[in-house]
């Protein structure tokens, strides 16, 4: 199966989601958006197929956001898209694309549901609650 993950290295949400992936037994694509940035197109495509808009992509914190006016709901979604093509941090990540699908996998066990296998258990995630028990089994 074919992975790929958006990600960003200084997020917990995004290293705990790509050490997921791995643990499962994937060597995901790794894509660093920080450092190639994004296309209109990509975009586009990224939200379509994991049902976002780009209101619903927006990084609302840690990210340059509401000082770019762009909390404000009466910001467009073509000027939230030139925003995050100019700024790619505004993006929220990680964003996991599988054969199953895409999905912003936040919180991290939303990867899950992309993974034909998962990782043995136990599994915790970046704030250490548990995604998976000792047996494998999800929690929550």
């Amino acid at each position: 199966m074919s992975v790929v993950i958006h990600h960003n290295p200084d997020c917990g949400t995004s290293r705990n989601v790509l050490e997921i992936i791995r643990k499962a037994g994937y060597e995901p694509t790794v894509i660093e958006y920080l450092q190639t940035g994004w296309t209109r197109p990509q975009l586009l495509a990224l939200f379509a197929a994991a049902a976002l808009t780009p209101r619903t992509a927006l990084r609302t914190s840690k990210s340059p956001a509401e000082e770019l006016g762009l909390l404000d709901p009466a910001v467009g979604d073509d000027a939230l898209l030139d925003a995050m093509l100019e700024h790619p941090v505004l993006v929220n990540r990680p964003i996991v694309c599988t054969p199953k699908g895409v999905k912003l996998c936040r919180p991290s066990e939303e990867v899950l549901d992309l993974l034909d296998r998962w990782p043995p258990g136990p599994l915790e995630k970046e704030d250490g609650s548990l995604i998976l028990d000792a047996s494998g089994n999800r929690v929550g």
